[in-house]
């Protein structure tokens, strides 16, 4: 990562609103990222999304708040949706992108690296997840987050984000945003396994990820993903001037 944790610690101590102490020390941040712990060595799970299939219906939105419980007004995954219109054809009628969003799992993921109490951690499985016995509310992890997909949680005030639905998936279930999308765009499994169904989709798609120059290593792949808006991760809304690889304006782009 760019960042380092011994860099990002030190300013998250100077920044973080409401903040009483600095939790981590310097010895704290040099030490190494925390080795991997649950989950099955065997499995790496990851999520591919076909967004030539994705209606934005919401659908997937509403299924994880449900089985979450996530607050009103945060979210583990959503939909953005956007207004795309040409700014040479300004008479035409805008067309619309949709881009669901949700943890990316990553297998460099940044938020463990800042949690200075290993309240968040990675499962050998490569789920990332976080321990709310241990979570201290510091919000490290949600500003260290680049795809702005964590919260704190208002009622329980400690970190929360998708969880790609562990309870489910120890259960042989598929998680709920997979499982009622109507379009069948999210496909979720185990990387590992040659015979699984999102094996087969990156060995025949030329998939990609959301801020690929961030070197995450995102597990959240996407089929059809626009290059323009591989750098869309805002949950607020936005209006932006697309342009060409030359930097010509060819339209623009409203949430």
């Amino acid at each position: 990562m760019d960042t380092s944790r011994r860099d990002f610690l030190a300013g998250a101590c100077s920044i973080t609103a409401g903040a009483a102490v600095c939790v981590a020390s310097a010895e704290t941040a040099q030490a190494a990222t925390p080795a991997r712990r649950g989950g099955e060595s065997g499995q790496r799970f990851a999520m591919v999304i076909d967004l030539r299939k994705c209606i934005g219906c919401q659908a997937c939105t509403v299924a994880c708040s449900t089985e979450n419980q996530v607050p009103l007004g945060d979210f583990r995954t959503i939909v953005s949706q956007y207004e795309v219109r040409d700014a040479d054809r300004p008479d035409q009628p805008a067309a619309t992108y949709t881009l669901p969003r949700l943890c990316n799992h990553c297998d460099d993921p940044p938020c463990v690296e800042v949690c200075p109490v290993q309240a968040t951690y990675q499962q050998k499985d490569g789920k990332v997840l976080v321990d709310a016995d241990r979570c201290v509310g510091c919000a490290y992890c949600v500003q260290a987050c680049p795809y702005d997909a964590r919260y704190i949680n208002p009622e329980t005030q400690t970190a929360d984000k998708c969880t790609f639905c562990t309870h489910r998936v120890e259960a042989g279930l598929l998680p709920a945003c997979v499982e009622t999308c109507v379009g069948g765009a999210r496909v979720f499994g185990d990387l590992l396994d040659p015979n699984s169904t999102v094996s087969g989709l990156l060995r025949d798609h030329a998939v990609k990820v959301l801020r690929p120059e961030m070197g995450t290593a995102p597990h959240v792949f996407y089929i059809g993903l626009d290059d323009r808006f591989a750098g869309k991760v805002e949950g607020q809304a936005a209006l932006w001037i697309v342009r060409d690889a030359q930097g010509a304006e060819i339209g623009e782009i409203r949430s």
